[in-house]
């Protein structure tokens, strides 16, 4: 989990929302990623998909079998989606997301029964941090945006 956080605060200094993912498999990094929806003009180059298109081009396949995630935020529909497609075996997250979580928070997605493939979850690790690093981050984009807001006035 911290080297998903790095990769999330690499995500800030781009100027994005803060998450970053890993997928590991047999102890080793084999994907990662960090939010990028912005800078790359795409709703879809979240920090999971990021990470898991990354594996599936190292490994050569789109079945990420025996795998886990681990990223900084819950999973969103979308990402839990792609989890789900992926075949990984679990999710590790840190922060949970009250508005949009489809691990637990507002949905379960990756554990419906109704699906063909099921996810354990693991959420919680290093919540705190994670979620500090989240809420700094709205802290400083909301005084950024106060600022601007500010000298347009003036």
């Amino acid at each position: 989990m911290a080297k998903a956080i790095e990769l999330a605060k690499q995500a800030w200094q781009e100027g994005e929302i803060p998450v970053g993912a890993i997928l590991v498999k047999d102890e080793q990094i084999i994907g990662q990623g960090w939010n990028r929806p912005i800078s790359s003009h795409d709703p879809s180059a979240h920090a999971e998909m990021l990470a898991i298109r990354d594996a599936g081009q190292k490994i050569g396949n789109y079945r990420l079998l025996d795998t886990t995630l681990y990223v900084t935020l819950e999973p969103c529909s979308m990402c839990a989606g792609l989890l789900v497609h992926s075949r990984i075996q679990r999710v590790v997250y840190g922060a949970s997301d009250l508005k949009t979580g489809a691990c637990g928070s507002v949905m379960d997605l990756v554990r419906h029964p109704q699906l063909n493939h099921q996810l354990e979850v693991t959420g919680g690790v290093l919540a705190e941090p994670c979620g500090e690093l989240l809420s700094d981050f709205f802290r400083w984009r909301r005084a950024q945006k106060k600022a601007l807001k500010q000298q347009e006035q003036d």
